[in-house]
């Protein structure tokens, strides 16, 4: 299983937040300008073909469904590449976000927050 693309990865994210869904629905999830149907359907198709959907067969259409959970997506594709790129310390992630602005006060304290609520 490879890592997907970004158009891959948006589709995918669709998918994720409808659970199950038919080519037109995750179509309609998408950031304008959306793709044409015919795109959609072809990508999920490929999706389908490398392990990342299942589906049901509807006769003339197919209701797809993510065949990896989110979570296990994560686990395998962007955590080695933040290991890679940030010398495998979530610190130097979190510093980074942070110096770009990418992450605010209220932000951290949450992530802060999170991490103690998880070691109780």
């Amino acid at each position: 299983m490879k890592r997907l693309s970004e158009k891959e990865e948006s589709l995918m994210q669709a998918i994720w937040r409808l659970k199950k869904a038919f080519v037109k629905e995750v179509r309609d999830e998408l950031p304008d300008p959306k793709p044409h149907i015919n795109t959609v359907a072809t990508m999920m198709r490929r999706l389908a073909d490398k392990g990342f959907l299942k589906y049901e067969d509807f006769g003339s259409t197919y209701r797809y469904a993510p065949a990896i959970s989110k979570m296990e997506y994560t686990r395998k594709f962007v955590r080695p590449l933040l290991a890679g790129l940030f010398g495998n310390s979530m610190k130097n992630v979190v510093s980074f976000f942070a110096e770009e602005d990418e992450v605010s006060l209220d932000e951290l304290k949450e992530i802060i927050k999170m991490i103690e609520d998880k070691n109780k």
